[in-house]
């Protein structure tokens, strides 16, 4: 892990959150398992620092949900259950239809507004992107997060988790962004994190998952950019259909002891944009 410059302070904080990000890296990939087991010494080792940062990597990572602290044993991965990723999807699902609402209403924010149609007229922050029709800078803010999701879409349709985990958690907290709330958008980012952690293992089953992977992040863009937001709406409701049926029907192979397989019983990609979440 590369050292930092600065103060103490600095340089404590910095691997803080170098570490936290490096070990939230190996929960998404899967290198570290629900229920696994180690202690702030044996991190702290692994890379070759000091255990205070390593204590506060751990505590951190703890609050967001994916570790467990045990006071005698250290930590754990967290364990979550598909009732756990069905309160996942449900928040989920509440926090964009709230960002979707505003977007809706014009997303009034106290600044000036035109009578007419009492939407606000200037906007100081972000939020003020989405106050009009057409307004050069909404079309330019959500250009780039397409951008994104045409990244997030090739790792999908190729495949590879890995990569596309990332592009995902990215997308997803630009577009979260532009609304201009940092409270929802670390909220909901949050809520995406743990959603990937309790699905990488059921994902981690089948060997190509190429066909399961769900691609229509451009799709949303283009809806919003249209303001088409009934179409924004169904895409994400059917994005989230698709991966708790999917995740479900994976979970019902593992209980039966098929693993690495794909049978004709709905542990399949729905025709369109592929079936799972993020």
């Amino acid at each position: 892990m590369p050292a930092s410059s600065g103060n103490g302070a600095v340089t404590r904080s910095t691997l803080r959150q170098q570490i936290a990000a490096a070990l939230r890296d190996e929960v998404l990939a899967g290198r570290l398992q629900p229920g696994q087991e180690f202690t702030v010494k044996e991190i702290a080792e692994q890379y070759g620092v000091s255990a205070t940062p390593v204590r506060e990597a751990l505590v951190d990572l703890s609050a967001q949900g994916l570790l467990e602290a045990d006071q005698h044993r250290g930590f754990r991965v967290h364990e979550y259950s598909l009732a756990d990723f069905q309160g996942m999807i449900e928040a989920r699902g509440l926090v964009i239809d709230g960002m979707f609402h505003g977007l809706a209403k014009g997303l009034p924010t106290g600044a000036a507004s035109d009578p007419a149609d009492g939407h606000v007229v200037d906007s100081p922050g972000p939020r003020g992107f989405f106050v009009r029709v057409g307004d050069p800078r909404a079309a330019a803010a959500l250009a780039g997060v397409r951008r994104r999701g045409e990244e997030a879409r090739r790792a999908a349709t190729a495949g590879e988790l890995n990569v596309l985990i990332g592009y995902d958690l990215r997308f997803w907290r630009e577009l979260g962004a532009l609304f201009g709330n940092q409270y929802l958008t670390d909220f909901l980012h949050r809520l995406r994190v743990q959603s990937w952690v309790c699905v990488v293992q059921h994902l981690r089953r089948l060997s190509d998952l190429r066909g399961h992977l769900w691609s229509g992040y451009t799709e949303v863009i283009d809806a919003l950019t249209l303001r088409h937001l009934a179409e924004a709406h169904r895409m994400v409701d059917d994005y989230d259909r698709h991966s708790l049926a999917l995740i479900e029907g994976l979970a019902d192979l593992a209980s039966d002891g098929g693993e690495d397989k794909e049978k004709d019983d709905g542990v399949t990609a729905p025709a369109g944009n592929g079936g799972t979440l993020g």
